[in-house]
Order: structure tokens, then C-alpha cells, then sequence
């Protein structure tokens, strides 16, 4: 049962940080999910799935694993490398190329 310690990445439908800044670590699935064939919902019988614990740092989050002697993978932080724009950055007078619509 391995766990992961990450940094989760921003919502892709929100401009915000929400729940980016904490450290998170959760268990590796180790049994394949299964389809109920009636209704088509999805479950497992794998209860670690939804454990999920948040930590303020890097460190308290391998620490806890060393603890507990929960063997973990450690996934880098990922930066933000986007170019940081206003929306009203389209319409602007000094604009380098043409506004097309």
C-alpha cells in the first residue's frame, strides 16, 4: 500500500488557488474499480481510497509517513509557469498583434 505526497494542481475551471497551497497524501488504488452493470455507478472494495490527509508542509507529510511506517512517493511540486494577463489585456491600445474578431 504506497502512498502519495503531492501538491494539487489548480482547479482547470476556476482562476484561483483553492486547495493548491497543502501538501496531500493518498493511497495508490490497489484494487481496480467495478462497473454495477444495472445502474453503471462505479466501486470498490479498496476503503484507502478515500483517505486522504492535508499537511501544511513537505516535511510534516513525510514525516508522518516515516512514523507510520507508510512506504510513500514523493511527486514535486509543480510551478505555475503560465504568463499572468488581465482579461482586459485583449483590448488594449499598444497591443503587439492585431485583434482578429
Amino acid at each position: 500500500m504506497v502512498a502519495r505526497i503531492f501538491k494539487p494542481a489548480r482547479n482547470a475551471m476556476q482562476s484561483g488557488k483553492a486547495k493548491t497551497e497543502r501538501w496531500t497524501l493518498s493511497y495508490e488504488p490497489e484494487i481496480p474499480v467495478s462497473v454495477e452493470p444495472l445502474m453503471g455507478y462505479t466501486s470498490s472494495s479498496d476503503m484507502n481510497r478515500q483517505i486522504k490527509l492535508q499537511f501544511d508542509t513537505q516535511e510534516e507529510a513525510v514525516a508522518y509517513a516515516e512514523k507510520n511506517g507508510i512506504p510513500y512517493q514523493l511527486m514535486p511540486a509543480q510551478s505555475d509557469t503560465r504568463k499572468k494577463i488581465s482579461y482586459s489585456d485583449n483590448f488594449k491600445f499598444g497591443r503587439l498583434q492585431s485583434w482578429t474578431h
